[in-house]
């Protein structure tokens, strides 16, 4: 059973920090950021990676494949967890994901790019429809996030249809400017704190660090 040691809280809250510095900056900027629901949730796969690592991998590593294959064995496992969050992200019905704009900005610029793509879509309640783009879709608000969530609302939907309005919106968006969101400084700073504590784990005693990778790799 792994030891949650430092080299194990490094592995474990290194790419959260990542994350959350990514996100943080995402958040602090003004511009509009157009993004698939795919993408956003292999993003979180990216950010809980290392839990997954320091967590159930050490703990089930099967004992006699990782003395055979020695740190190769890290990298099936790797490559297995990355198979299954793209797996999951294809699964998932579309989605398109706005950060940094309030739906007063964003719904001018969806009907200006809706009428251009198919002029016969219409409006039902708080979702579209659209026969040429072959999609129906709703509006979902996060406001402590500052996004804009446009989530597929039916299981037929054309995944071209999607890329086209995903395309057609990035470049609506590109002269839009809005607030920078504030918790997005919230993000930032625990991602700082996260990065340094990691950094001041690190270099506190480098050798043990050295020799905890050294078992975790059966080297």
């Amino acid at each position: 059973m792994p030891n949650f040691d430092p080299l194990h809280a490094c592995i474990a809250f290194g790419p959260l920090a990542m994350y959350l510095l990514v996100l943080g900056i995402i958040n602090l900027s003004a511009r509009p950021l157009v993004t698939t629901g795919a993408r956003d949730l292999m993003a979180v796969g990216l950010a809980i990676a290392g839990f997954a690592v320091a967590g159930p991998m050490e703990l089930f590593l099967p004992e006699a494949t990782a003395a055979a294959l020695g740190v190769f064995v890290w990298v099936l496992m790797l490559v297995f967890y990355a198979l299954v969050v793209l797996c999951v992200a294809l699964m998932l019905r579309p989605r398109l994901v706005i950060y940094n704009v309030t739906s007063e900005q964003l719904l001018p610029v969806l009907e200006e790019v809706l009428g251009k793509l198919d002029p016969k879509f219409r409006w039902v309640g708080n979702s579209v429809v659209s026969q040429e783009l072959g999609i129906q879709l709703s509006i979902e608000l996060s406001p402590v996030m500052k996004n804009v969530q446009l989530v597929s609302a039916g299981p037929h939907q054309s995944h071209t249809g999607w890329s086209r309005l995903h395309r057609g919106l990035a470049a609506a968006l590109r002269p839009v400017r809005g607030i920078p969101n504030p918790f997005g400084a919230t993000l930032l700073t625990v991602g700082i704190l996260l990065a340094g504590i990691i950094t001041w784990l690190l270099a506190r005693d480098p050798s043990s660090v050295q020799q905890a990778l050294a078992d975790m790799l059966r080297q």
